[in-house]
Order: C-alpha cells, then sequence, then structure tokens
C-alpha cells in the first residue's frame, strides 16, 4: 500500500463524563498500582487505540467527590464560585462494557495530586472520568512496529501489545527505576522487549533511552514508530528516527506524557 492509504486515521467517540467509583486495587509493582472503576456509564464506553486517554477528575481536599464540569456547546465549564477539580490524563488499560468497569494503571511519583489520590485510593473511593474523544487507529501491516518509552507508556505499551495480531513483529524499549518495575507483558506477537534500569538518575535524564534507540538497528524502513516518555526525550528521539535512520514523518507518533518541572504538562510532538 502507498503513503496515503496507510496514513492513520481517527475514529470519533461521544464526549461523555460520569462519576466513577472504585472497585478494586492492585498493586502491580512497588510504583505502580492498578485501580478499577465502576460506573453504569461504561456501558457505552468506547477506546479503540491502546494510547487513548480519558481525563480523571480527583476530588479537591475534603471532599469525598469530585465536582464535574458540566458538558456545554462550548465544552465543559464549572460555576465560578464551585472549586475546580484536579484534572490529568491517563490510558485506558482495559474496560468491560459488559461489567461497566474500566481499569487505569497510575504511576505512583514522589508527590502529585494524582499520585497521591491513587496510593490512598481504596474501594468506594469515587473519581471523575471523562473521554476519550477519538482514536487514532495505526494500520496493522507494517513490517514491524517500534514502541518507546518510560514507565508513564508502561500502560499503554502494555495495552497495545496485548491487541497486537499473531505475527505481528513489535520492538519495544521500556525505561524503568529497576528490575522491580519489570513485568510480564503478554502479547501474541513476535516481540523483542529491553527494559532499562535508570537507578539512581532522574527521570528524564538518564539518557537511556536514546543511547538504546542509537544502538538499535532497525529490522526494515516499513517500520511504524511510537514514543511516549518526557516531552524533550521524545521530542529528540523522533528528531533522531527522521533525519538518522529516514523514518518518514508519518511513520512516527511521538508524545510527551510529561515534562520536566511541570506538573501536568503533556502534548503531542508535531
Amino acid at each position: 500500500m502507498d503513503a496515503i492509504t496507510r496514513a492513520p486515521f481517527r475514529v470519533r467517540h461521544q464526549n461523555a463524563l460520569c462519576l466513577a467509583k472504585v472497585v478494586f486495587v492492585e498493586p502491580v509493582s512497588p510504583r505502580m498500582r492498578r485501580i478499577t472503576f465502576h460506573a453504569p456509564e461504561f456501558a457505552n464506553f468506547s477506546s479503540a487505540a491502546a494510547d487513548d486517554h480519558v481525563q480523571l477528575f480527583f476530588p479537591v481536599p475534603g471532599e469525598a467527590r469530585p465536582v464535574l464540569p458540566v458538558l456545554g456547546p462550548d465544552g465543559p465549564s464549572l460555576p465560578d464560585h464551585l472549586p475546580r477539580p484536579v484534572a490529568r490524563d491517563y490510558t485506558p488499560r482495559r474496560f468491560d462494557t459488559k461489567s461497566c468497569e474500566l481499569t487505569i494503571e497510575f504511576v505512583l511519583h514522589e508527590d502529585g495530586p494524582a499520585s497521591n489520590w491513587a496510593r490512598r485510593a481504596k474501594p468506594g473511593d469515587f473519581i471523575g472520568i471523562g473521554g476519550p474523544r477519538g482514536s487514532l487507529i495505526i494500520p496493522e501491516d507494517y513490517d514491524a512496529y517500534l514502541l518507546i518509552g518510560d514507565e508513564t507508556a508502561l500502560p499503554s505499551i502494555a495495552r497495545r501489545l496485548e491487541e497486537m495480531s499473531p505475527g505481528a513483529w513489535a520492538i519495544a524499549i521500556i525505561e524503568v527505576a529497576d528490575r522491580h518495575e519489570e513485568r510480564h507483558l503478554a502479547t501474541a506477537a513476535n516481540t523483542e522487549i529491553t527494559w532499562l534500569h535508570r537507578g539512581s538518575k532522574p527521570a528524564g535524564m538518564s539518557g537511556l533511552l536514546e543511547a538504546a534507540v542509537r544502538s538499535l538497528q532497525l529490522p526494515s524502513r516499513d517500520i511504524h514508530a511510537w514514543i511516549a516518555c518526557e516531552i524533550e526525550v521524545a521530542r529528540r528521539l523522533r528528531q533522531y528516527l527522521m533525519e538518522e535512520e529516514a523514518v518518514p514523518r508519518s511513520q512516527i507518533k511521538a508524545a510527551g506524557y510529561w515534562k520536566i518541572g511541570q506538573a501536568g504538562a503533556h502534548g503531542k510532538i508535531d
């Protein structure tokens, strides 16, 4: 197929917003917690891509439930006199429309409203969840798929590998704090997974992802690369693949899932 027919395409979803209850909390690793939520609205939940995002609305201190925005023609809004909940974007790790359950995995940073909430979360707690608004579908006939990220990208990478078809070929390069953050990644695809341990080096400043990608011999130029990590690291990795490995821009999707020194920052890299 040519580049035009193989271009990723976007699927739009009905924008929904609901109050969801915690029904199950599971430690995945010392720095990762898996939390499952239930809401009747999840019977209509839709997520077609492994890197989709829902927006989570956290209760303000002293409140058991968050105040949710009202969806109007001009987008979500809150009356000026109401406290505005902290909101963060997260990947839907798993969802079950029959049981009306949605699972999210939280990285436990040293501090932060989302991490602090997830660290204390227990069955019966409430959170607001909205989206996803859409999914970007990647064609499934590339020779290979390159998945690059740190622990913030691990839920997306795990879901992507889980959903890949038998016979597909995937290379995953994942930076985590140490060996305790590694996990089994179930997949029917042929995979080559490299775990990088930064140890005492600060997240986003280890240089491990860049060194690993520079030492990688791509199996084919017919490859789709997906990158998600600290925004400046993701930018450099994307630039390297385009300039040094001649991977076409259309075959790379890069996003900054976080930014050093800036809480709640994220963004697509164009």
